[in-house]
C-alpha cells in the first residue's frame, strides 16, 4: 500500500484491510471483486491484484508462511527490490538496507551525489552507499529512522538543515537542488466520453479490460458526431500517470442488448469501482438530476476519503428517465 501512496493515505486503509482479511488464508479465498472493492481509493489497482496473487502464492507453495529470503520474496507476484528489502528489514529485522523516495533523497544530499537517482548507474550508487550505512543489528530501527529523517527533517522543499541530527557530516552545498533527476515526461491530455444509461432504477455498468482492470466503469463511449449533439452531464478532470483526463458523462439510450462485460447495477455502495466513475454516479444520483446545488457538491470532494467511507450510505440509483439530467456538472480533481 505504501508504494506511491502517503503513509497519513493508507493507514485507515491498512487497518480495515487487516480487520477484513487478517492472514493468508482469508485474502486467497476472497474473490477478486472482493479484493479490489477493499483497495478502492487507493489507487494502482495492479497492486491489489498482486497481493491477491500472492497470498495464493504463499498459500500454494510456501504452506502458507512469507518466505524470509529475498530472493524468494522476489519471485512472488508484484514484489521488486525495494518491497523485498523494506519486508526483510522491517517484518524480519533483518541487515538489508532500503531505498526509495526519502532515503534516496536523504543519501543523495549526504554524499552530494549528482548522479541521476532515475539511472541505473544512480540506483546503484544509492544501494551501495545505503548498504555501506546499514548496522549489522539494528536495521530495522536504522532504516526507519532514515524513512523518517527524509520525511520530516530532509523534505524535498525547505529541508529543515538546521535541525538536521546528521548535517555535521552531510555534504549537501545546495540540498534543494538534490536529488537529481531526469526530466519528468510532459503531461498528455485526453478526453473520454462514457454513457450515463439508466433503466428502471437501474444503470449499466461494464467490467473494464484495460487502465482499471477488474474494476467496473461506466460505458465507454466512441466519439463521434452524435457524442456532440448534447453537452455531458457530468464532467470532471483527474490526473493518472503522466496524464490528465477529462471524463465526460452523456446521456445514452439504453442497449436492445447489453454485451457480455456489461450489467445492470441497481445499487452501486458494494461494487469496485475506480474513484472518478464512483464520484460522477454519486454526483447524478445525490441530486436527482437537480444541479443547481453546487456548494454541497464542492463540500462533498474537498472531503477526504476516510470521511466519505465512514458516512457512506448504500446509494441506489433512482427510478427516473434520462431526461431529469441536464448539462452542466464539473469537477476539477486535479487537487484531489
Amino acid at each position: 500500500m505504501l508504494q506511491q501512496t502517503q503513509v497519513a493515505t493508507v493507514i485507515p486503509y491498512y487497518e480495515a484491510w487487516l480487520r477484513r482479511f487478517p492472514n493468508f488464508a482469508s485474502l486467497a479465498r476472497a474473490s477478486e471483486n472482493d479484493v479490489l472493492r477493499a483497495w478502492q481509493g487507493l489507487g494502482y489497482y495492479a497492486r491489489a491484484r498482486n497481493l491477491h496473487a500472492t497470498a495464493r502464492a504463499v498459500l500454494q507453495n510456501h504452506r502458507g508462511h512469507f518466505p524470509r529470503s529475498i530472493d524468494r520474496m522476489r519471485r512472488l507476484p508484484g514484489i521488486g527490490e525495494y518491497t523485498a528489502h523494506a519486508v526483510a528489514s522491517f517484518a524480519f529485522n533483518q541487515s538489508v538496507p532500503i531505498v526509495e523516495a526519502n532515503t534516496a533523497r536523504v543519501l543523495a544530499r549526504v554524499f552530494n551525489s549528482r548522479k541521476s537517482i532515475d539511472s541505473a548507474a544512480g540506483r546503484k550508487t544509492l544501494w551501495q552507499r545505503a548498504a555501506n550505512l546499514c548496522p549489522m543489528s539494528g536495521s530495522r530501527a536504522f532504516n526507519s529512522g532514515l524513512l523518517d529523517l527524509g520525511a520530516l527533517i530532509c523534505v524535498p522543499r525547505n529541508p529543515k538543515c538546521d535541525l538536521c541530527p546528521v548535517k555535521a557530516f552531510c555534504q549537501a552545498q545546495n540540498p534543494v537542488t538534490l536529488p537529481v533527476r531526469k526530466s519528468r515526461p510532459q503531461t498528455k491530455k485526453l478526453v473520454e466520453a462514457y454513457g450515463l444509461i439508466v433503466r428502471r432504477g437501474r444503470i449499466l455498468l461494464e467490467r473494464s479490460r484495460h487502465r482499471w482492470r477488474g474494476m467496473w466503469i461506466l460505458p465507454p463511449l466512441q466519439f463521434d458526431s452524435s457524442t456532440f449533439q448534447s453537452c455531458p452531464v457530468y464532467k470532471s478532470v483527474f490526473p493518472f500517470t503522466h496524464h490528465r483526463i477529462t471524463l465526460a458523462v452523456y446521456r445514452h439510450p439504453a442497449p436492445r442488448k447489453i454485451a457480455p462485460e456489461q450489467q445492470w447495477v441497481q445499487a452501486i455502495e458494494d461494487v469496485p469501482m475506480p474513484s472518478p466513475h464512483r464520484r460522477a454516479i454519486e454526483a447524478l444520483i445525490r441530486n436527482d438530476g437537480n444541479f443547481s446545488v453546487q456548494r454541497k457538491q464542492q463540500d462533498d470532494t474537498r472531503r477526504s476519503r476516510q470521511d466519505r467511507n465512514r458516512n457512506a450510505k448504500t446509494r441506489v440509483v433512482p427510478k427516473t428517465d434520462l431526461q431529469m439530467f441536464p448539462c452542466g456538472l464539473y469537477h476539477d480533481h486535479i487537487g484531489n
